[in-house]
């Protein structure tokens, strides 16, 4: 391979992810501008009027709708349906806002209307329907916790890659249980610190953002392969941090607010928002969204071990298989383990398993010591090598799920080859009986002095 093409390889992936950071946050957070953010105005002819003088100043950043009174105003605000309720009588006007939806988005509409009430002659009174606790004065902390739980999920899914003795089950059992740990401990800090309301709720949406990230991931992996990286970096933090609510969604671009919907990062704030500060409002979408994810991972490792199964039956048609397992889950190439051969016996005293291991006998069935044991793919490509010990045996660990052909040589011997299909989480043996070339020629060499004899005795 020429160096040309190992230095891009080798920057192609950093390369993209510094562009992505570099265009993503600089451009959602840059200069926030409200974009078609929901206002409702009590009464309809002020509603024509609050709309009119904000599209003056603001083209296309409000749709305002008109609702019956005040009272309906503020309670849109807690429904979520709008982010502010306008209110004007006489010399008096009332503008019900919500800090938790974040401070930025609070400052510019109290901004917007104490200019537009002023312009009215009347007195701008600001009501905050959804206040934050204390110690979250920008009513963005509940997004720092939700990238707490958003990015770890990925790395998890990344390191259950490397897991070559767990199965499918294995590793999704393991991101439940490592899904509800986080929300647990998570949810016990942001209490403890007076970050967030104590509602264990919110211990639901911390789960399903864990688990949805997790499962996705490993659902992806077998078929991004060695673009699992920059696929799993790119959804998770180049394109879920800005679209996370850090700065309000209705202040980002279009683009930003398309990915807010459907992001689990953003959906997971916007859920620990409903069930912290607006009575469990609005809740529901996100909850479907991150289900969703969680179905769709599934689906894909569902996927994946159709496709292997497919290939294990065409294979098992063309090559007899003995004991052959069901499909493996194939990790991506650059999050695989190193093959490695393992000391025999030493794992059981370690935390490595093998995953390939057998004995190597002659034709009398006594161990063969030293004897070479070559592990190769499909394509002929060596994997490792290793040695018999003095009882015959070898053991070896790391290797890719699928097919691999493993042969045995020692001099003087004739080298023997089985095909195996390796599955994650299970030892497969494979075992050797070689014969001796030497005992085979020097029985040729006796019978052929014994004709020779025969025939002069003959003669």
């Amino acid at each position: 391979m020429s160096l040309a093409r190992v230095l891009a390889e080798a920057v192609s992936i950093p390369a993209i992810l510094f562009l992505g950071l570099l265009f993503c946050f600089p451009m959602a957070f840059h200069q926030p501008q409200p974009d078609h953010a929901k206002l409702v105005v009590a009464d309809l002819a002020t509603e024509r009027k609050v709309d009119t003088a904000l599209q003056r100043q603001h083209p296309g950043g409000f749709d305002v709708t008109a609702v019956a009174d005040a009272q309906k105003a503020r309670q849109a605000v807690l429904d979520r349906d709008a982010v502010a309720g306008f209110a004007a009588k006489g010399r008096h006007a009332d503008l019900y806002v919500a800090k938790a939806n974040g401070v930025t988005l609070e400052q510019a509409l109290t901004k917007g209307f104490t200019q537009l009430a002023a312009h009215n002659h009347q007195r701008l009174t600001v009501t905050d329907v959804a206040p934050t606790v204390s110690k979250d004065g920008s009513g963005t902390t509940l997004v720092y916790f939700g990238i707490a739980w958003n990015v770890p999920g990925y790395i998890l899914a990344t390191t259950l890659l490397r897991a070559v003795t767990f199965n499918r089950r294995r590793k999704l059992m393991t991101v439940v249980g490592v899904a509800a740990l986080f929300s647990v401990v998570g949810f016990y800090v942001g209490v403890g610190l007076g970050f967030f309301p104590d509602d264990p709720a919110a211990l639901a949406i911390a789960f399903l953002l864990t688990t949805a990230v997790a499962t996705f991931s490993l659902g992806m992996a077998p078929f991004v392969k060695h673009f699992f990286p920059l696929v799993g970096l790119g959804l998770y933090v180049v394109l879920s941090v800005p679209s996370s609510g850090l700065v309000p969604v209705q202040l980002l671009p279009r683009f930003f607010q398309g990915l807010h919907a459907v992001m689990p990062l953003g959906n997971a704030v916007d859920g620990l928002r409903g069930v912290l500060y607006f009575d469990d409002a609005g809740v529901l979408k996100p909850v479907l969204v991150l289900c969703a994810w969680i179905t769709a991972g599934t689906a894909l490792l569902s996927l994946d071990a159709w496709r292997h199964h497919r290939m294990a039956v065409r294979r098992g048609a063309e090559v007899e298989q003995e004991d052959i397992p069901e499909p493996p889950v194939e990790d991506p190439v650059v999050e695989a383990p190193a093959p490695t051969a393992l000391p025999v016996h030493a794992h059981h005293f370690g935390e490595l398993l093998p995953m390939l291991e057998g004995v190597v006998r002659d034709g009398e069935q006594q161990p063969v010591r030293h004897a070479a044991v070559t592990v190769m793919d499909t394509g002929g490509r060596q994997l490792v090598r290793t040695t018999t010990n003095a009882r015959g045996e070898y053991a070896v660990t790391g290797l890719p799920e699928g097919y691999i052909s493993v042969v045995v040589s020692c001099p003087g011997r004739d080298p023997l080859v089985h095909q195996k299909l390796l599955q994650s989480g299970v030892a497969v043996r494979a075992d050797f009986s070689m014969r001796d070339r030497r005992n085979g020629t020097s029985a040729r060499a006796a019978t052929q002095r014994l004709d020779l004899s025969q025939a002069r005795h003959g003669s």
